[in-house]
């Protein structure tokens, strides 16, 4: 089996609402969603989900390569590019090329993802995580109902700029959630808006209402000696590592134990995850990867020993993808098709770039100017609809 070529495709996931975290909020109810179709001789396609927008520069690492040998040609998509450098887009790219693979590997075996890497059990337990910074406190409660009918027992909230929105609505999630469990866990998701004195303060107080399972980047993603000194001063967690790309880039966090709950973003690809949690193993942590569209991290999570939780960030999929899960019992229920479990109906998108998007003036993708530089709490971008970037006009 050779590869031969590849398709880029492009839909969107419909929210039903809008989207944010602390550094802005979407302005639409829907995001894009680029496709990767990679293609053999043998009339196999793989689907690799995420941005490649170098996909004209790596392909010809792996051409005529047979895809079966995705180990070796993920370290040979990385040579390929070892002066440029593999960090950014050229890494997501690698990603989406290696989550490619990966399904015609597992579609040439007859087996799902999961069952090719090893694994015997198809659940993959979750949190839920709405991305949901620009809902109010009523559509807050619904949206955790609604994954609190799933089974989820755990949730995480998007916040860190102001405590007086932060800790009523921290407490609602905790009373949903609770209708499936005592104790539910509870994370907070700060998106690297704090310096380390505002961490401190903000967790601290927030911890004299309520336990914190984990924080989630409090500080800067490279911040090592900084989380370290964190780590010393509150109770809850540290959780970071989404987007990180490349085993290098963990190494000062985890010389300097900085971290307690070693994070991965699903757009890195399969071939990422199972290295950072192998290395996170070695150092006895867990692992827990970042949600993205479909979830097709999934099938490899639910191989590895030191699993912790999964990010679950909505029930549904994007526009076009036919996607063999099921939520239930707080987590992921991965199916039985064969790759990692994704039909492309071709017929309800786009060629990449055909419609392009106007940049966004605001969103989670973008930091604000202020970012960690607020002496006192600020208008929210809900209350102000003229924000933008951190400024009013």
């Amino acid at each position: 089996m050779k590869i031969t070529g590849y398709r880029s495709l492009s839909t969107v996931h419909d929210w039903g609402r809008i989207t944010g975290d602390v550094n802005g909020v979407q302005s639409g109810h829907t995001t894009p969603v680029p496709v990767l179709v990679i293609e053999t001789d043998a009339g196999i396609e793989g689907v690799g989900l995420g941005s490649h927008a170098d996909i004209a520069r790596v392909f010809p690492a792996i051409e005529g390569g047979d895809p079966r040998s995705v180990v070796a040609l993920y370290d040979r998509m990385l040579d390929w590019v070892f002066k440029t450098g593999h960090s950014g887009s050229t890494f997501g790219t690698v990603g989406a090329v290696d989550m490619a693979l990966w399904d015609i590997k597992a579609k040439a075996a007859d087996e799902p993802l999961w069952r090719t890497l090893g694994g015997r059990e198809r659940f993959v337990p979750g949190y839920a995580s709405g991305l949901e910074y620009g809902l109010d406190d009523d559509d807050l409660a619904g949206l955790y109902g609604r994954f609190a009918d799933r089974g989820f027992k755990a949730g995480k909230l998007k916040g860190g700029r102001d405590l007086d929105r932060d800790l009523p609505r921290l407490e609602i999630m905790r009373d949903v959630l609770s209708r499936n469990s005592r104790r539910p866990g509870l994370m907070f998701d700060a998106n690297e808006s704090w310096n380390h004195a505002q961490a401190a303060r903000y967790v601290a107080a927030i911890e004299e209402r309520m336990d914190l399972t984990w924080v989630e980047e409090p500080l800067r993603r490279w911040d090592a000696a900084g989380m370290a000194t964190l780590r010393g001063k509150v109770r809850a967690a540290i959780a970071t590592g989404e987007n990180l790309t490349g085993l290098e880039q963990y190494r000062p966090l985890l010389d300097a134990n900085a971290v307690d709950i070693v994070q991965v973003g699903n757009v890195w690809g399969i071939t990422h995850f199972l290295r950072v949690a192998t290395l996170a193993h070695a150092h006895d942590l867990p692992v827990s990867p970042v949600a993205y569209n479909a979830n097709p991290v999934a099938h490899a999570a639910a191989t590895v020993p030191n699993l912790l939780t999964f990010e679950v960030q909505d029930l549904h999929f994007p526009v076009g993808l036919d996607v063999d899960q099921q939520f239930d019992d707080g987590g992921i229920v991965l199916g039985d098709r064969p790759g990692i479990g994704i039909v492309v109906d071709e017929s309800r998108m786009s060629p990449a770039g055909a419609a392009a998007l106007l940049p966004a003036a605001t969103g989670p993708h973008i930091r604000p100017e202020r970012a960690a530089l607020r002496m006192v709490a600020e208008p929210d971008v809900m209350d102000d609809p003229l924000y933008s970037g951190g400024r009013t006009s």
